[in-house]
């Protein structure tokens, strides 16, 4: 992956954010009907809710900007609003089709929080107890039940061995994505 560094200036405050740099984007790829993986279970004028192809929790979803950018920095007011009403939206069906013991919500900017696709997307994770976690913000392992003895850090050498795990067929993500649309609130 090659990284790119960003010129971000809001409110005329200049940040120096390291994005990754994936060409052609998968998520851009995704919304544009080449990548099955990402079935779509929600959707408004700004974002699109999808089904994570990656299932570290089942029924791991992301809200998408359908416009390209690549972090919270670059988002609109309406993308911003529209962001959390949709992420509001799947948790409230997450925990109907699920109920989880929690409901995660997270997002990354840049490549040292851990992007790793420069496009924005905002995590939505039902949570149980054993997670096998592992790719994500280094605390989420460390609390009782998680997956992970406290104090142990996160040993990156077997996220390709926990990514191929947690990569379900189309189909199942299809049908669980059906699932969760079948509790979107009304």
């Amino acid at each position: 992956m090659r990284m790119l560094r960003a010129d971000l200036r809001p409110n005329r405050r200049r940040h120096l954010i390291e994005l990754p740099v994936r060409d052609p984007c998968d998520i851009c790829e995704g919304m544009a009907g080449r990548e099955e993986r990402w079935a779509i279970i929600d959707e408004s004028e700004f974002t699109l809710t999808v089904i994570n192809p990656w299932q570290f929790e089942v029924g791991q979803c992301c809200v998408i900007t359908r416009r390209h950018v690549a972090t919270l920095l670059d988002l609109s007011r309406d993308e911003c609003e529209a962001v959390l009403i949709s992420a509001k939206r799947v948790a409230e069906a997450l925990v109907r089709t699920f109920e989880p013991l929690g409901i995660l919500t997270f997002q990354n900017n840049g490549v040292y929080s851990g992007q790793e696709t420069p496009h924005f997307h905002f995590h939505v994770v039902p949570r149980q107890k054993g997670s096998d976690w592992g790719i994500g913000p280094p605390q989420l392992a460390t609390f009782d039940g998680a997956g992970r003895q406290l104090g142990t850090p996160h040993d990156p050498g077997e996220d390709a061995q926990r990514r191929e795990r947690v990569r379900v067929s189309a189909r199942q993500l299809i049908e669980t994505a059906e699932r969760i649309r079948s509790n979107l609130p009304k």
